[in-house]
């Protein structure tokens, strides 16, 4: 329990009619969820205007309203707040309703367009690895130390987020390393946390259909460096030309950088890049990961450079750096007895999906071919369909166009956006395939011994999502059953 007046510090209130003097038992946003003696915050979404809502809030028990805007008709017993942007102080009410827990961690916040599932998960794995005590928000799951708890989005709504913290702190966690997409950014679902490091990885294409441009992409992804404290690190890729925009009027003490090609303040090559793992020289010192791949390169630099700027020893991080092993869903390896091996990536951006198969592509001998299994999911960016496709050709001997998460959308007509994509060179190589998990069985059977199937754009996920709703289905799954199937 709070007092109202307590709770809302850095809310922006532009009015308050009544008291705030006010027993607080929780902070809602959503009315269904309201309980005796709440703070109902009226929040405008896409799909729903909270401010419709509030009536029905009150009704539940709600005793004091947060809002934009007031209603015409005002109830004498109930408090109303009212203030320029309900869903920036929402993010502050749900920090000070469970006592500021961010201040109490060491809070790295991941953003970019790839690898922030990854860097996070992997950065929570090393920090376990030298003995501390840590969290993890991300999009595969949620961690207090080693208890795990499903994760919704990538980023949990404000009270959420601060319950988790909460716990956190409660579990004694140190740090906690969390991805912060551009979503949560843009809807300031982090309002009121306070990092102790941002770190970016990359940006490209991904999106659109939320944020309209790519310049408004870009500058939902700064707004992280644009809110850390004097006190934190920030930390960027400086072979993304982007990276420079994040530091621009960053206030952070240290504002460092990381690349493979750029003069950096931390600097890695790559001396060895096979299937069994990476060879890569970092810093003057040789690291063999099991990780494959040029972009798990960057990965590994930037959670060394970031362990290294909260503190830890050098060649600690090395040593526990090299038993990392690959994050659920991220180049996720399973060979077969007949010596084919299949790839499931989460890859559902045009440079993500580029990055893997160019890594593939280095990998290979040539005397073996590449299947590429890939989708689009409905109801986001258009734009980028052709462009998946495309890539996809590019770099495969065989691709097959197939159903992701189509949502609302029809599947054939997605797949019809993607072959917009596909030179008429390429046609032959290309079959379609609605059903998934059929392409799938299809890719695989037609794999000889040495061939490599790649299954792009879902990953970790365990489910399809269609017309509403979320059938279990699972790629990895799948490879695995259409391998026994082979051997049988």
């Amino acid at each position: 329990m709070k007092l109202l007046k307590d709770i809302l510090y850095q809310s922006r209130i532009k009015q308050v009619k009544g008291t705030t003097d006010l027993a607080i038992e929780a902070v809602v946003f959503d009315s269904r969820e309201v309980v005796s003696s709440s703070l109902f915050v009226a929040v405008r979404g896409e799909l729903a205007d909270g401010h419709l809502y509030i009536e029905k809030a009150i009704d539940s028990g709600a005793v004091a309203v947060l809002c934009e805007e007031l209603p015409e008709a005002l109830r004498e017993e109930i408090t109303y707040i009212e203030v320029d942007n309900s869903r920036e102080a929402l993010g502050h009410l749900a920090a000070n309703f469970y006592d500021n827990p961010s201040s109490e961690l060491k809070l790295v916040g991941i953003t970019g367009t790839n690898g922030k599932t990854t860097t996070a998960t992997m950065l929570y794995r090393l920090f376990k690895l030298l003995g501390k005590k840590v969290g993890l928000i991300s999009t595969v799951e949620n961690r207090i130390h080693n208890e795990v708890f499903d994760a919704t989005h990538t980023t949990p709504n404000p009270v959420q987020l601060n319950a988790l913290l909460r716990k956190m702190v409660a579990a004694e966690c140190d740090y906690c390393f969390m991805e912060v997409s551009s979503h949560a950014l843009h809807q300031h679902r982090v309002a009121g946390i306070e990092f102790a490091g941002g770190v970016f990885t990359n940006i490209s294409r991904d999106h659109l259909d939320y944020h309209k441009t790519f310049s408004d992409y870009i500058a939902a992804k700064k707004m992280l460096f644009d809110m850390l404290p004097d006190s934190a690190f920030a930390l960027v890729n400086l072979d993304d030309r982007q990276g420079q925009v994040m530091l621009q009027n960053c206030r952070a003490k240290e504002k460092t950088t990381y690349a493979l090609k750029a003069m950096a303040d931390f600097r890695a090559k790559v001396i060895e890049n096979l299937l069994s793992g990476l060879h890569v020289n970092l810093e003057g010192m040789d690291l063999y990961s099991k990780l494959v791949g040029r972009f798990n390169a960057y990965n590994l630099l930037c959670v060394y450079a970031s362990a290294t700027l909260l503190g830890e020893d050098k060649i600690d991080v090395l040593t526990a750096l090299s038993k990392v092993t690959h994050v659920a869903g991220r180049f996720e390896l399973i060979k077969s007895t007949d010596g084919v091996s299949a790839i499931v990536d989460y890859a559902h951006t045009p440079d993500a999906l580029e990055n893997i198969l160019s890594t593939i592509t280095d990998i290979r001998t040539h005397n073996e071919q590449v299947f590429t299994v890939v989708g689009c999911g409905g109801n986001r960016d258009k734009g980028k369909r052709p462009e998946m496709a495309a890539i996809a050709c590019k770099y495969s001997d065989r691709v097959i166009l197939t159903s992701d998460n189509p949502r609302g959308e029809d599947p054939q007509a997605i797949v019809d956006d993607m072959k917009a994509g596909v030179e008429p060179v390429d046609y032959k190589k290309t079959n379609t395939i609605l059903d998934r998990a059929e392409a799938i069985r299809m890719a695989c059977s037609l794999a000889q011994a040495n061939d490599i199937v790649l299954v792009a754009g879902k990953g970790h996920e365990k489910y399809q999502e269609i017309k509403g709703e979320r059938f279990p289905f699972d790629d990895l799954a799948v490879v695995t059953e259409s391998f026994k199937e082979m051997k049988s």
